[in-house]
């Protein structure tokens, strides 16, 4: 078993992902593809994967399909890479998500925003509080939408919860990450998340947050993986190279349509054969010119 010391050190260094969850054309999981798309992932490098994160399409899971979900991942990853199962929702489902993914094996998970309503401050502690002590694996809290906690919340919480180890940021709100990352120093592993991430690496890395997830890794893992290497060892030749040659135009296209930011990614898998089927509604698949521009952009890379 992995102990939250281990996970928080493994999410230290190196490339973490969120692996696409296949569906058929019925949109129902489909656990083989799933378990083939792992083992296709797995010698590419990355250090943690996110089951069941956003990128797998999390708010369209179910509970039951949920535990299948994680515990496909941890049956395919067990002694390589460990395995982060994403949790979400209301205080109640969050903790049945949270204590599905410690019985399917995971290593910890990442806890995704609540719902639609803002909450307090006040409210957001005893919510992460209350999922932190329903399992004994490790928690990453992700600071997005509906969850904006502030420096003084962080520090409690990592008071409070020695089984919270990292804190992950979607909102790219400087002077916030700024404030939690001095107030509460390297209690916590500081994670980047906001959407193609590569483009904000450096200016993280500048805050203090090193490490973050990728989602074209579903797709190019060679280039992502090629990305990450540069910009660990500060080769800006080779990152300025591909922000301009892939990322820029990948965002001119992810940018087109709300929840692109999901369906780009399963419309990159199934250009360079690795489909995972459709996306579940209400998120909306690519347009036919949109995936073909995609595909030129992906085919001006190379074998992945």
């Amino acid at each position: 078993m992995v102990t939250p010391q281990e996970l928080k050190t493994a999410l230290s260094t190196g490339l973490l992902s969120f692996p696409l969850t296949d569906f058929d054309s019925e949109l129902n999981f489909a656990p083989k593809p799933y378990a083939a798309r792992l083992e296709w992932l797995k010698p590419y490098g990355a250090t943690v994967l996110f089951a069941a994160g956003g990128t797998g399409e999390f708010f369209s899971i179910e509970p039951g399909e949920y535990a299948q979900i994680v515990k496909v991942a941890c049956d395919v990853c067990k002694n390589d890479i460990p395995i982060v199962g994403g949790a979400g929702g209301g205080t109640r489902l969050a903790i049945q998500y949270a204590q599905a993914a410690e019985k399917a094996g995971a290593a910890g998970i990442l806890l995704l925003p609540h719902y639609l309503t803002e909450a307090t401050q006040e409210g957001l502690i005893a919510h992460i509080e209350a999922v932190c002590r329903s399992v004994r694996i490790g928690v990453i809290v992700y600071n997005r939408a509906a969850t904006r906690l502030t420096a003084a919340s962080v520090t409690h919480l990592a008071d409070r919860c020695p089984n919270l180890i990292g804190f992950k940021d979607g909102l790219g709100d400087v002077e916030r990450i700024v404030q939690i990352r001095h107030r509460v120093g390297d209690r916590l592993v500081y994670i980047g998340g906001m959407p193609t991430h590569e483009v904000y690496a450096n200016a993280y890395k500048a805050l203090g947050v090193p490490t973050y997830s990728s989602a074209v890794f579903n797709f190019i893992p060679r280039t992502a993986i090629e990305f990450y290497n540069a910009y660990a060892r500060g080769d800006q030749a080779t990152v300025g190279r591909l922000i301009n040659e892939f990322f820029l135009p990948y965002l001119d296209i992810r940018n087109r349509g709300e929840g692109y930011a999901v369906s780009i990614v399963k419309a990159g898998a199934t250009i360079v054969g690795r489909g995972a089927g459709p996306v579940r509604p209400p998120l909306t698949d690519l347009k036919p010119e949109e995936v073909e521009q995609l595909r030129a952009l992906i085919q001006r890379l190379g074998p992945q």
